[in-house]
């Protein structure tokens, strides 16, 4: 290999890492805008959840930048095989990442208009439970993108059962409580509402996990297409 070309590919590498520090840095201001706005919603606080908001910019920001530097390594480097696999992926994740600030934003929004409506409920317990979840699956799934492992991808896919289980008994008990207490109608809408961005966050987490088999094995778990992938056959690593 000539000292060019030595250069050029430690230029390469070297930009593929920093798109990889940048995916970590993009996934974890995601978290903090989304820890933000819940902790907005449970202390009932206006203020936080308009900070929320400005948060969010930043995210958005990044996502531009990062999905830039993608484009550009795909461009003028011409990567192949694995490297070629993680960039395109990494563009799709920019974009899951930046709707994780959206879900925050939100999830603020409601927390400001019920504020508005005077009448409070508890935050349900399964609010809480899917915050958790949806908030440890988003960056375990990260975690499986940079380490390229398919084994913790598959993983936090499974995880997104529980998040849809725990939403459709949040659904059940409000409808039950809207029911019985038509004063909290509004509220409880709210609610619903939450409870729905938060079960669209544990959805992205795990289209981010779906990339991280993607990236490992060379095989699309979406929409069940392994098997018709297994018969074809999965690109070479």
């Amino acid at each position: 290999m000539t000292d060019a070309l030595a250069a050029g590919h430690r230029t390469f590498h070297e930009k593929l890492d920093a798109l990889k520090k940048g995916l970590v840095a993009l996934s974890q201001r995601a978290e903090e805008v989304l820890t933000l706005s819940m902790d907005a919603l449970r202390a009932g606080d206006v203020t936080k959840a308009k900070t929320v908001i400005e948060a969010d910019r930043e995210v958005d920001r990044l996502e531009v930048e990062l999905e830039a530097d993608a484009i550009a390594l795909l461009a003028l480097q011409q990567p192949m095989a694995r490297d070629l696999r993680f960039i395109v992926s990494a563009i799709k994740i920019t974009s899951d990442l930046e709707r994780v600030g959206d879900h925050a934003v939100n999830i603020a929004g409601s927390t400001i208009r019920m504020s508005a409506l005077g009448s409070r409920l508890a935050v349900p317990p399964q609010i809480s439970e899917m915050s958790r979840l949806a908030s440890a699956m988003l960056s375990d799934a990260l975690d499986a993108v940079v380490r390229i492992d398919g084994a913790l991808g598959r993983e936090v896919c499974r995880r997104d059962d529980a998040v849809d289980s725990l939403h459709e008994t949040l659904f059940r008990s409000l409808l039950t409580h809207m029911m019985e207490e038509p004063r909290t109608i509004s509220y409880a809408l709210e609610l619903l509402l939450i409870g729905r961005n938060l079960e669209r966050v544990a959805d992205l987490a795990t289209n981010i996990a779906e990339d991280a088999v993607y990236l490992a094995e060379g095989v699309t778990i979406k929409h069940h297409m392994e098997e018709d992938l297994g018969r074809h056959g999965a690109p070479d690593a």
